[in-house]
């Protein structure tokens, strides 16, 4: 049965990812005898994302951090219900333990309504579409890629950020969603 509580809820998949400078390195063409060169340094910078994606309609929603924990979470879901204050957002996510931390289901308690959490099976990520999206996202900003520094990465995951948000309709090709 459609209710207005239904007609106003929104599926989203989301996850967390990390963008990190140490170098993933894929197959790639180059000139016989001239192999593709990826220069490294000692340390190695990264950036935590979190991710929602609408396979309806191809919108995306991303939130950089510096890491990936219960309180970072947390910032994200009030991203998140900010966007939509008035809509029930069904999210559909895996079983990591800051999903499930202490402090997350003290906010779902208190000023969670809006939120309904829908967990995968354990060891599943082949279910959740936004696996598509993170690979995509690692093969254009990372692989075969040198990043000097943090803001290096934040610079190439913001083009990237850009690109998708101006094309949700391959957002849903790439996430197998499109008919």
């Amino acid at each position: 049965m459609i209710t207005k509580e239904t007609e106003d809820a929104v599926l989203l998949y989301i996850d967390e990812t990390h963008i990190r400078s140490c170098h993933v390195l894929r197959s790639t063409w180059s000139e016989v005898g001239r192999q593709k060169q990826v220069p490294t340094f000692g340390h190695h910078a990264h950036v935590s994302l979190f991710g929602a994606v609408n396979v309806h309609d191809g919108e995306t929603v991303l939130h950089q951090t510096t890491a990936a924990n219960a309180a970072t979470f947390l910032d994200f879901l009030r991203m998140l219900k900010e966007r939509d204050p008035d809509r029930l957002m069904v999210l559909v996510l895996d079983n990591a333990r800051i999903h499930h931390a202490k402090m997350v289901k003290e906010f779902l308690r208190e000023e969670g309504q809006c939120f309904h959490f829908l967990y995968l099976p354990p060891y599943s990520p082949q279910l959740n579409p936004i696996e598509r999206l993170w690979k995509w996202l690692k093969d254009t900003v990372i692989a075969n890629v040198f990043h000097k520094d943090r803001n290096d990465i934040i610079q190439a995951i913001t083009r990237f950020v850009h690109y998708i948000h101006e094309r949700p309709e391959e957002v849903l090709q790439r996430l197998g969603c499109a008919g």
